[in-house]
């Protein structure tokens, strides 16, 4: 591996130092404040790393639109583009994929308007990454309580550790935002390099781990033993990489348009940490009482398939009474898996509960080699304790949906009484006294009830 040139001793200095710590409940960053506050941060950050070379930088995807991670690339572009950055420029823009489809043209050019096109690499999570070595199969069952038993590769795309002259860099900017989510606990941080930059291997065995550790024990907690995975690899193997910057936000989506509640920024683990402090208290929604019927809407440009759309289930289950309905409200829905192999595994097996898919991965090598997909299967579960009721337009139909676990509704019949337009988030009381619980999109937060929520146990970790 080629060296990298920048200087060791800056990089010490760097290290580990939060530049931006901005964040509260009732503040409300606007774009120009954004711009102001990370473009001051970046010359700060370039200035005290010394000289440099190229830079990559890890924004997630469309799905991710409202983390503001499309204007902070535009931002960090611009600014690279200014003379003395001390020879830093931008090298390429990476979205984080993990497993998604690669952005589209239209899809680049809505998220990142005043980025060059033409600087976008698509991360290939099964034929792209390098190893940066792993993590013991001791190790792994330990820190999740028993719940598996095998190694961890540590996995990156092979551009962010090959030197400068074979297309790599000398700083990685990671943007996103930090939210509920149901592998980690808590999105971004590590997770957007090990996964949104990892490989099949790595994806695989972390989203089975979340999943048979129990999604209920992860979701909305910062330390999980997914989390754990990606601490281990930066600690034992972050030296390999170039610096990260860590650019984070936390978005609140509770006033039915996205507020920037907090921008945090550093190179060491402090800026996460705080992020997700703030994340739980704007993104995490605790019920009194649990939720007879739930109505999620999935916006047809973010959500094609139920791999993504199926926040609608992760992010509402701990809400849901028992004996409850969930309706999702799907106009884009077209598929089950982001690409062919993976929609080819859903339809075999379909959204079954845990015990039936562990078993299914045991039995079945397709499965055990897809075990990300086992994973997913397992999430989508309602586990028996309320119905699913999806209502597609015209690319999924009605069969599919029930051999795949769902019930199915007509999306045009269901429209006209719960209307996207005219529901608030939250508690609704339609015609005829009918009580429902609205979210207009699970991506913005993670809705439990209290004593569900709080009554979980999570790790020792």
């Amino acid at each position: 591996m080629e060296p990298l040139s920048i200087d060791a001793s800056s990089c010490a200095a760097a290290c580990g130092k939060t530049y931006i710590a901005r964040g509260a409940t009732d503040l409300e960053l606007s774009a120009a404040d954004l711009d102001g506050l990370f473009s001051e941060t970046l010359r700060r950050v370039l200035a005290d790393l010394g000289p440099g070379g190229p830079v990559i930088i890890l924004p997630p995807d469309l799905t991710r639109i409202h983390s503001q991670a499309g204007l902070l690339t535009d931002i960090a572009v611009r600014e690279l583009a200014r003379p003395g950055t001390g020879a830093y420029h931008l090298g390429a823009v990476m979205p984080a994929l993990g497993t998604h489809r690669p952005m589209t043209a239209a899809e680049i050019r809505r998220m990142f308007p005043h980025t060059p096109p033409e600087k976008f690499l698509p991360h290939d999570w099964r034929g792209g990454v390098s190893n940066l070595g792993r993590l013991e199969a001791d190790w792994v069952e330990q820190i999740s309580e028993g719940a598996v038993r095998y190694d961890w590769p540590v996995q990156v795309n092979r551009r962010l550790c090959a030197g400068t002259s074979s297309g790599g860099c000398t700083l990685i900017i990671s943007i996103g935002q930090v939210v509920p989510h149901e592998i980690a606990g808590m999105a971004n941080h590590a997770k957007n390099v090990f996964i949104g930059t990892g490989g099949k291997e790595a994806i695989d065995k972390s989203h089975y781990l979340g999943a048979v550790f129990g999604l209920e024990r992860i979701m909305g907690r910062t330390s999980t033993p997914v989390r754990a995975l990606f601490d281990e690899g930066m600690r034992r193997f972050g030296s390999l990489l170039p610096p990260v910057l860590w650019v984070l936000t936390v978005v609140d989506g509770a006033g039915g348009r996205p507020i920037v509640r907090g921008l945090y920024a550093g190179f060491g683990r402090s800026c996460f940490e705080e992020a997700s402090t703030l994340a739980r208290r704007v993104n995490v929604s605790l019920l009194d009482e649990p939720v007879s019927k739930m109505v999620v809407y999935l916006d047809p440009e973010e959500f094609r398939t139920t791999w993504l759309g199926n926040k609608a289930i992760y992010r509402t289950r701990m809400a849901i009474a028992d004996g409850g309905e969930l309706l999702i409200l799907a106009p884009g829905l077209e598929g089950f898996g982001e690409d062919p192999g993976l929609d080819r595994l859903i339809r075999r097996h379909g959204y079954r509960s845990g015990e039936i898919i562990r078993r299914r991965a045991a039995e079945d090598r397709e499965l055990a080699e897809s075990l990300s997909a086992a994973a997913h299967l397992i999430h989508g579960s309602p586990e028996g304790r309320f119905t699913v009721r999806y209502c597609p337009g015209p690319g999924l139909g009605a069969a599919d949906l029930e051999a795949a676990g769902y019930a199915w509704g007509n999306l045009e019949k269901t429209l006209s009484r719960y209307n996207p337009r005219s529901l608030k988030l939250g508690t609704n009381i339609l015609s005829g006294g009918e009580r429902i619980f609205f979210v207009p999109n699970p991506a913005l937060g993670l809705w439990a009830g209290r004593k569900r929520f709080e009554k979980v146990p999570n790790s020792n970790i």
